[in-house]
């Protein structure tokens, strides 16, 4: 069983998904307006692109939105066995120009606008309406054929012709009414939604959907929920009475947390957190994982650290593999990391022992919402898997790139820093008569040059014939330098004493 908590903070909410106390899933939401995934628009054409078989979409942002051709074909015809979808060009379904009813499925990333699709899909609590198609979808969490063939003959009896439909996990159990109930909500968005189709001239917003905190309880809060807990009176009233109406079995399981305390600190959620940002996460048994992010893809390597193990070194590496497999599939919906994953496990000997460590990742991997594939082991040993992109990652929203390091994570070495140094004597010996100079370094830095590099400075303070006096500032940064001051040997030596007892 899970725990939603929730934290209503200043300008933003956050909910924490718990399993056994574990953070698995943290979701963010500021009021920046900037929560674009779900909501429909209506858009204009701006640009066809046969080469890649897409199209760029004005839908009212900086940048246009893509819409791919297996996006853009209506879903009918892509059901009709009759049709030949690979003879149909984007030219053929769009113009430019064109006036588009279209839906984000995709929230922009870096430098890439927000992905949109023409296949409206309107969840509920029990379905997820697909017009303009004629389909019956049953979650694949219910497994139970009895009992999805009977929501199947549910649906053929109250679902409207052209309408598809797909009975999410909620609808387990559920009766003929609450499934009708839900069915008119959604078709009376749709109808609602349809309307604006031939208002209003494009972009604009036709529909946006429920936010962080309410879509959590129409979606996440089930009768597998341990209990729901919010630290703000008013969504937590909000809460109760969208329960109510939805779910009135689970209004018990709804708690309100006294805003006066740290609720994430109550349930050691934000020590968490920041595990989450580490690059280095550590396995109980002593080994460890390393997540690197790019753009393009994510690489996941795995070591076994203090690791040593109880019998031989194969089996040390096999139950390392084993417990990084599934750490992996926690760190990757954590971090909500999606597109192409490499893993390079730790290299084992036997075929059997790899199948057992794909196994176990595929395993893990099921209690994860986002759709993930395991793609199988190169002949290099790297498995590849992929896993879908909709919301930003866990390290975008949190974090910003060091303006220090570009991105890198890394700073200069001592010696590069002592380079810069060499230079900057060199140009003081050419144009100053200065016996000494006061040098500001980091206290990091100032620590690896008396330590490790003392001989360095010596052979420089010969070359120059300058004495060199090094001091310490928190101020500045590990790759900076900065000649504080210059002149006779004696007065150096005065300021250092200043600088020091100040």
């Amino acid at each position: 069983m899970n725990e939603i908590i929730i934290d209503v903070g200043f300008k933003q909410d956050r909910v924490a998904i718990l399993e056994d106390d574990d953070l698995v899933e943290l979701y963010i939401e500021r009021e920046d307006g900037n929560k674009i995934l779900g909501n429909v628009y209506k858009g204009r054409v701006v640009n066809v692109l046969p080469g890649m078989e897409a199209a760029f979409v004005d839908i009212g942002f900086e940048k246009n939105a893509f819409l791919h051709i297996k996006d853009a074909i209506p879903k009918s015809m892509i059901l009709n066995k009759d049709i030949d979808l690979k003879n149909i060009s984007i030219k053929d379904v769009v113009k430019t120009g064109l006036e588009l009813i279209v839906q984000v499925i995709k929230e922009p990333f870096g430098t890439k606008g927000a992905r949109i699709t023409t296949h409206i899909t309107l969840p509920g609590r029990n379905l997820v309406l697909m017009p303009y198609t004629n389909y019956i979808g049953i979650s694949r969490r219910i497994t139970n054929e009895n009992e999805r063939d009977r929501l199947k003959g549910i649906m053929e009896e109250i679902k409207p012709d052209n309408i598809g439909v797909i009975l999410r996990t909620a609808a387990e159990g559920k009766g003929m009414e609450e499934l009708k109930d839900d069915m008119k909500f959604l078709l009376k968005l749709f109808n609602k939604i349809d309307r604006e189709r031939n208002l209003g001239f494009a972009p604009r917003t036709i529909y946006r959907d429920l936010d962080l905190v309410h879509r959590v309880v129409r979606d996440m809060f089930t009768s597998e929920s341990k209990r729901l807990v919010i630290n703000d009176r008013d969504k937590y009233k909000s809460i109760v009475e969208l329960v109510e109406l939805i779910s009135p079995h689970l209004q018990s399981k709804v708690e309100y947390f006294d805003n006066s305390h740290d609720i994430f600190g109550h349930y050691g959620i934000e020590s968490q957190i920041s595990h989450a940002l580490e690059r280095k996460v550590w396995l109980k048994s002593g080994g460890y994982i390393v997540i690197d992010e790019t753009e393009a893809l994510t690489s996941i390597d795995v070591n076994t650290g203090k690791y040593v193990g109880k019998t031989n070194l194969e089996d040390t590496v096999v139950k390392t593999n084993l417990e990084a497999a599934r750490a992996i599939a926690k760190q990757l919906r954590l971090r909500n990391i999606g597109g192409i994953i490499i893993i390079d496990f730790i290299d084992m000997n036997n075929k059997d022992d790899d199948n057992l460590v794909l196994k176990a990742l595929e395993e893990s991997l099921k209690k994860d919402r986002t759709k993930a594939a395991v793609l199988g082991m190169t002949q290099l040993g790297l498995v590849e898997m992929t896993r879908k992109k909709a919301r930003k990652r866990l390290t975008t929203k949190l974090l910003r790139e060091c303006p220090y390091c570009s991105g890198k994570g890394k700073v200069s070495s001592e010696h590069v820093v002592i380079n810069k140094l060499r230079t900057e004597l060199k140009r003081i010996k050419l144009h100053t008569n200065s016996e000494a100079v006061l040098v500001e370094v980091n206290p990091e830095l100032n620590e690896i040059l008396h330590k490790n590099n003392r001989d360095v400075l010596k052979e420089l303070e010969e070359k120059f014939e300058i004495s060199i006096l090094v001091n310490s500032t928190k101020e500045l940064h590990f790759n900076d330098i900065n000649i504080k001051s210059m002149g006779k040997t004696e007065n150096m030596k005065k300021l250092m004493e200043i600088s020091l007892s100040s």
